[in-house]
């Protein structure tokens, strides 16, 4: 079994690498599993993971951007939002 080079239990900043279409994109929703490429629909796995870092002490994460929901592989696994845990 394939598994991210992050194993804990929280979110994490994680960056992907297509390998069928070559598209690299980076996601404070990173979790130990996949997302799906947006242009190939295939799962990927990140390539680098690192804990979440709170600037000053301050989350800077903006909960109201987007999250592509049917893209992340977390929130297909608990059937809900991950940002939520």
């Amino acid at each position: 079994m394939l598994k991210t080079p992050y194993q804990g239990g929280n979110r994490c900043f994680g960056e992907y690498i297509c390998k069928k279409c070559n598209r690299r994109w980076m996601s404070a929703n990173s979790w130990k599993n996949t997302q799906q490429c947006k242009q190939c629909k295939i799962n990927v796995f990140p390539h680098k993971q690192r804990p979440l870092h709170k600037p000053d002490g301050l989350d800077k994460s903006d909960m109201n951007k987007f999250h592509p929901r049917e893209l992340c592989g977390r929130c297909k696994l608990i059937g809900e939002f991950c940002g939520n845990f």
